[in-house]
C-alpha cells in the first residue's frame, strides 16, 4: 500500500497533500509510510476509529480548519508512535484531547471553543515544546485554567494564550517557557506566583489587556531575570512601571495613558535597546530621563503632546521618532551634550514631521553634532 495514493490526494515522496478538497472524512489508502499528512481546509467531521494507528512513520498531521468536535477525535491519536506536530486549529473543539501522543512537540489548538483544561491532560506530553491556545474561551469561568494546569510541560518553550478571556496570568507556569503571549485578554494584574522559581522567560507579551499602574506588582517579574522583551502596549498605564528586570532589551509602552517621564523612570535598565512610548499623553520629559540608557538605539515618542525635543538624549541613539507632537523648539542640548569635543552623534534618523516648528526661528546649534542636516526630517 506504500505506493498507492488516494485519488483525492497528491503524493510527493512521503508527503501526502489532501487539503482544500471538500473532504468529509480522512481518505482511505494514504500510504502507511507517509511522514507528512496534510488535510487542512476540508469538511472533515469525524476520524474513523483506529485509522491513524497504522501510520508508524507519521511525524506531522494537519487537520486545520475542519469541522472536528471532541467526540469526533476521541481515541484518534494515542496509537501514533512518533507524531511530533499536530495541528487542530480552527475546528469546533471544546476541550483538549485526552489521548495526545507522548512524542508530541508542537500542538496547535488555536481558534477553537476551549473553555477549560486540567493538569492531567498534559501529563502524557513531556516533550511538548510549542503550544498554541490562542483565540479560545479560556478564562470564561473561574476554574478554566487552575494553578499548575500546565506544570507537567517541563520542556515547553512557547505558550500562546492570545485572545482568550483570562482575568489573570495563569499561575505556576513551567520555568522552561521562553516566550509567553497573552495579548488581548482581560488581565489586570501580574503576580509573583506566575513562576515559582527562576524563569527562563525571554519574551513576554501583555499587550491589549487592562493593566493599570498598580497592576504590575512590585515583585511580579522578580524571577524573570532573563527577560529581554516586554510588551505592555494598549493598556491603561499612567506611569512607567518600576522594578522591571535589568535584562530588558525591548520595552513597548505604546498606547497607554502615560503623561510624564521622570528622571528615574528608566533607572537600572542599562541593557535597553528599543523603547516605544508612542500614542501616550506625554507632555513632559525630565532633563536626562533617557540618559540612563547607554545602549538605547531606537526611541519612539510619536503621537504625544511634547512641546520640545527632550533634552540630553542618549549618546548611542540611532533613531528618534517625534512625529505628531506639538514641538515648537529644539533645545541646544537635545542631541549634543556633555562632550567638550562635540564628537559626531550616532543619530542617523531624527523624525520631526507634523509638529509646530517655525523653521525661521530654529536654533541651528541644536544640530551641530549631527551627521549633516539630511539626518533630520521635518516634512
Amino acid at each position: 500500500m506504500d505506493d498507492y495514493c488516494p485519488p483525492e490526494c497528491a503524493c510527493y515522496g512521503r508527503v501526502v497533500q489532501c487539503s482544500d478538497k471538500g473532504l468529509e472524512q480522512v481518505p482511505y489508502g494514504i500510504p502507511y509510510n507517509a511522514r507528512y499528512i496534510l488535510l487542512m481546509n476540508n469538511h472533515i467531521n469525524s476520524i474513523q476509529l483506529d485509522l491513524l494507528n497504522e501510520y508508524s512513520s507519521m511525524q506531522f498531521l494537519s487537520l486545520s480548519n475542519n469541522w472536528l468536535t471532541d467526540e469526533a477525535i476521541e481515541g484518534s491519536f494515542e496509537g501514533i508512535p512518533i507524531l511530533k506536530r499536530l495541528y487542530l486549529d480552527r475546528n469546533l473543539l471544546q476541550s483538549v484531547p485526552t489521548d495526545l501522543p507522548v512524542s508530541l512537540e508542537e500542538l496547535r489548538l488555536d481558534n477553537n471553543h476551549l473553555r477549560m483544561m486540567s493538569e492531567a491532560v498534559w501529563a502524557q506530553c513531556p516533550s511538548l515544546l510549542v503550544l498554541n491556545l490562542s483565540n479560545n474561551s479560556l478564562g470564561n469561568g473561574s476554574e478554566s485554567l487552575p494553578p499548575g494546569a500546565l506544570s507537567p510541560l517541563h520542556n515547553l518553550r512557547t505558550l500562546n494564550l492570545d485572545y482568550n478571556q483570562l482575568a489573570s496570568v495563569p499561575l505556576e507556569l513551567p520555568l522552561s517557557i521562553k516566550e509567553l503571549y497573552l495579548r488581548g485578554n482581560h488581565i489586570e494584574q501580574f503576580s509573583r506566583g506566575v513562576f515559582n522559581g527562576i524563569s527562563g522567560l525571554l519574551v513576554l507579551d501583555l499587550s491589549a489587556n487592562r493593566f493599570k499602574s498598580k497592576g504590575l506588582l512590585k515583585d511580579a517579574l522578580l524571577n524573570a531575570t532573563h527577560l529581554e522583551s516586554l510588551n505592555l502596549e494598549g493598556n491603561k498605564l499612567k506611569q512607567v512601571p518600576q522594578n522591571l528586570p535589568y535584562s530588558l532589551k525591548t520595552l513597548n509602552l505604546e498606547g497607554n495613558l502615560i503623561s510624564s517621564i521622570k528622571i528615574a523612570s528608566f533607572r537600572n535598565l542599562h541593557n535597553l535597546e528599543h523603547l516605544g512610548l508612542a500614542r501616550n499623553k506625554i507632555f513632559k520629559v525630565s532633563t536626562g530621563a533617557f540618559k540612563a540608557l547607554p545602549v538605547l538605539h531606537q526611541l519612539d515618542l510619536c503621537h504625544n503632546m511634547l512641546h520640545q525635543v527632550p533634552r540630553q538624549l542618549p549618546e548611542g541613539l540611532q533613531l528618534v521618532a517625534l512625529t505628531h507632537n506639538k514641538i515648537k523648539s529644539v533645545p541646544s542640548n537635545a542631541f549634543c551634550w556633555g562632550s567638550q569635543s562635540l564628537s559626531l552623534s550616532r543619530l542617523v534618523q531624527v523624525h520631526l514631521e507634523h509638529n509646530l516648528i517655525d523653521m525661521g526661528k530654529l536654533d541651528v546649534r541644536a544640530f551641530r553634532c549631527l551627521r549633516g542636516m539630511q539626518v533630520v526630517h521635518f516634512s
